[in-house]
């Protein structure tokens, strides 16, 4: 298996700290209001990683954190007159709620900030014992970069270049720091402000050092990957890796990935655009399965372009799959004998090769949108060679060969078994008898009323079938 390597900018072969295990942290978002598609990406993305990586037999721990003490945060628990804390509680409820819609399965994990600032404490401390950290007179404490002498090996910028920028962006308060690049560990509470005792001033961590503190107290010191959004290579996971290996001593991660920006309709989101999108908007439009099946027909680390022509073209390709598995599910049931048939042991040979390539592809960086092209293979091999002369095991066999692939993807496509509620049991009930009374004008108006809850009838020769729209 081969990953792309920031850090090196070239493809790996994925070699783990630990014979069969994998240590992975991906950054998480800042809960301060609904995610939105942009967040989504990686989520989805990473997830995918995760669940490969257990298909080939690894044993994952897979650490993703709530920030959940940030400007933003405190800046929304203002306009509203309640707590930085009821915000982040409320939007992690509602990230989580997103999260399962996409079918992003649970971290190991999921760390919120605010829980572990004594571990932020105790790196700091560490890091100024060892020089790499010092304290302003307002307690203010502050990374000395130009001590970590790899600095820039993440972003690969040169820090002459970086040291001129920063001096055109001079802001208020610089002027206490030793260098401009140094970057904050800790800084003083203002007023109506969430903050903690620290030996330096009451206040709160800087942004950085809660990945490395969370990173390290649950995968230990050196992990196996660490990923999240192009955007955060610099300055975030460069100032990681600067303050985790000044404290540790020890290289903080072998392997960085990192997926890249997603625009709508070809330009930036950003509210001011008034093209923001959240995963809620989305779900109403959509099943956030389709919105997952976008993200993964490109390679994570392309640019992706989101509109509703490739919504729906999105919709429609995933809509060939699940066909694809309700007829397999009906020859399932209806095969000519249980057994095999002789013929049907060589077109099992035959399918294989789909779960080849479809790995082949997943070997190679994670390469979901060839993966899920060896998927469309599969379901055309199906359409063609699983017919009504078929037996229930060869069906069978198809089938779960199916479904397993798409499961490494996050794609579900065995419809739950779902108890409707009485009034549309009973709707149903009333449009069958209406038929059977040949009164198909209530018939039609019961489909329609069934429609709008978004219930979709289909009529069959076994009888009425439902999915939900």
């Amino acid at each position: 298996m081969k990953l792309f390597n920031t850090l090196t900018r070239k493809k790996e072969e994925f070699v783990p700290l630990e014979e069969g295990k994998v240590k992975m942290y991906v950054c998480g978002p800042t809960v301060y209001n609904l995610i939105h598609i942009g967040n989504a990406r990686p989520m989805i993305v990473f997830d995918t990683v995760r669940r490969y990586m257990e298909y080939k037999g690894y044993e994952v721990s897979y650490v993703s954190n709530f920030t959940d003490v940030d400007d933003k945060i405190i800046k929304k628990a203002i306009e509203e007159g309640v707590s930085a804390e009821e915000i982040s509680s409320r939007y992690i409820e509602e990230c989580k709620r997103d999260m399962e819609g996409m079918n992003v399965r649970p971290a190991t994990v999921h760390p919120l900030a605010t829980q572990e600032i004594d571990g932020m404490i105790e790196m700091i401390q560490t890091l100024m014992e060892k020089g790499y950290a010092y304290a302003a007179q307002d307690g203010t404490v502050y990374f000395r970069v130009k001590k970590f002498k790899e600095y820039g090996k993440l972003s690969h910028k040169n820090l002459d270049d970086l040291q001129s920028g920063f001096r055109s962006l001079q802001v208020s308060g610089e002027e206490q720091k030793e260098d401009s690049l140094d970057f904050v560990l800790w800084k003083p509470k203002k007023d109506g402000e969430p903050s903690w005792p620290s030996p330096w001033c009451d206040g709160r961590p800087g942004w950085h050092i809660e990945c490395s503190v969370m990173s390290k107290k649950y995968l230990g010191e050196e992990i196996d990957i660490h990923a999240g959004g192009e955007d955060l290579v610099f300055p975030h996971h460069e100032n990681e890796i600067a303050q985790s290996e000044c404290c540790n001593g020890k290289i903080f991660a072998r392997y960085w990935m990192h997926n890249a920006f997603l625009n709508i309709d070809n330009r930036k989101m950003s509210k001011s655009l008034g093209n923001f999108r959240t995963v809620r908007e989305i779900s109403q439009q959509y099943d956030l399965q389709v919105l997952r099946f976008f993200m993964l027909n490109a390679h994570y680390r392309s640019p992706l372009n989101f509109s509703a022509d490739l919504m729906e073209a999105s919709k429609n390709a995933l809509e060939r799959i699940l066909e694809g598995v309700r007829r397999l599910e009906d020859r399932r049931k209806k095969g000519v004998q249980a057994e095999l048939l002789e013929e049907e042991y060589l077109l099992i040979k035959e399918a294989e090769n789909f779960t080849v390539k479809f790995e082949e592809a997943m070997d190679d960086d994670f390469n979901t949108a060839d993966a899920l092209a060896a998927i469309f293979e599969l379901v055309k091999f199906a359409n063609t060679k699983v017919t009504e002369k078929s037996s229930c095991a060869f069906a069978e066999n198809i089938l779960n060969q199916l479904v397993k692939l798409n499961n490494v993807l996050g794609l579900e496509v065995i419809q739950k078994e779902e108890i409707l509620d009485k009034e549309i049991e009973a709707l149903i009930e009333e449009r069958q008898e209406a038929r059977k009374a040949k009164n198909f004008a209530r018939a039609d108006e019961i489909r329609d009323e069934l429609l709008e809850k978004g219930i979709i009838l289909k009529d069959t020769r076994e009888g009425v079938k439902w999915k939900r729209a």
